[in-house]
């Protein structure tokens, strides 16, 4: 006999409530393995998260995890409560690294839901939750996403509410992690020598190299981060039978390309926002270029940037066209803070 009494289809539409917080598991301990698939998967290379000798320079015990690690380990632990029938992820609004999070911490994460608004189409409609994460019960991130997800039938749409969402984190917002102090920072070993004062507000920078998406990679990521959202490991979950490229490798492909030019910001401190402007799908070459927003001074010889990090398909070009819409060969378009020396 068969029965479907004991598995679990996800959560649809009809099945949040405001104010309702969700607790997810599994919780996961991140080891130096981690670091080492990361960098095994996308040319990651800042040198505060590759080097113990580097971060015990820059007043740190030794090398933290990847700032991006703990973003999609967070973010895999929410999939299976928020997004498992998603139809898509739209956007991203004041998150926040909190602490450093060191191998051998346990991950443990769980969501608020802020925000409801079914679609005039009755088939879906849009659900804001603020996803924690915590590093063995220490608060480490914090973020706002919404997500598309379909109604298990049609039914009557509950009130909207709409949460009213922050631009942009501000500078004085942002947390350094404790010890961090750029004053002896070897530039030779980080790279490059462009300090905070050597970016201009409104200054483009061309990242020049492009990555491949290779089909093998983007679902041994996806595994990594425990992601269990249908559309990026089942091809019969999209009609066209392919399967759609976790926004999460897009992120850190685009972060490792920046490499070249922002070779000195060391790590992101917080997402001010961010849109998976069109599908990626194994064969694409992704390429990525920033733009300067903003720059603040922390003290401690640190800085911060504030930087617009977008992906494209091939060659850079125009973010949107004439009517205001992304191009199609737009991918991302991420705004992020992040910390270099001052």
């Amino acid at each position: 006999m068969t029965s479907g009494a004991k598995t679990g289809g996800g959560r649809f539409f009809e099945d949040y409530r405001v104010g309702e917080t969700i607790r997810h598991a599994v919780p996961r301990t991140l080891t130096v393995g981690e670091r080492a698939l990361y960098h095994a998967l996308y040319p990651a290379r800042h040198a505060l998260h590759s080097s113990d000798s580097f971060a015990r320079a820059c007043g740190l015990a030794a090398a933290p995890l990847d700032d991006l690690i703990v973003f999609h380990t967070v973010f895999g632990k929410s999939v299976p409560d928020i997004s498992l029938n998603a139809v898509a992820n739209l956007g991203y609004a004041e998150g926040r690294w909190l602490s450093p999070v060191w191998p051998g911490e346990t991950i443990t994460a769980e969501s608020e839901v802020i925000g409801l608004r079914q679609l005039s189409s009755g088939k879906a409609g849009i659900v804001w939750v603020r996803t924690r994460g915590f590093a063995d019960g220490r608060p480490c991130l914090s973020y706002v996403r919404w997500v598309m997800v379909r109604r298990r039938a049609p039914g009557e749409a509950p009130e909207a509410v709409v949460p009213e969402l922050a631009e942009a984190v501000a500078a004085s917002d942002l947390v350094v992690p404790e010890g961090l102090d750029f004053g002896g920072y070897d530039f030779a070993l980080a790279g490059e020598p462009h300090r905070l004062s050597d970016y201009a507000v409104g200054e483009i920078i061309d990242h020049v190299d492009g990555v491949t998406v290779e089909e093998a990679e983007h679902m041994m990521a996806t595994r990594l981060w425990q992601n269990t959202a249908r559309v990026h490991f089942d091809a019969t979950a999209r009609e066209d039978g392919r399967r759609l490229i976790y926004g999460g490798h897009v992120i850190s492909l685009a972060r490792a390309l920046s490499f070249n030019g922002l070779a000195n910001a060391q790590t992101i401190v917080a997402l001010n926002g961010g849109a998976h402007a069109n599908p990626c799908f194994a064969g694409d070459t992704v390429r990525a270029w920033s733009e300067v927003l903003d720059r603040a001074n922390l003290g401690n010889d640190i800085g911060a940037l504030r930087l617009r990090l977008v992906a494209t398909r091939g060659a850079a070009g125009q973010l949107r066209d004439d009517a205001g819409a992304y191009r199609p060969d737009v991918l991302l378009d991420l705004d992020c803070w992040a910390l270099i020396p001052a």
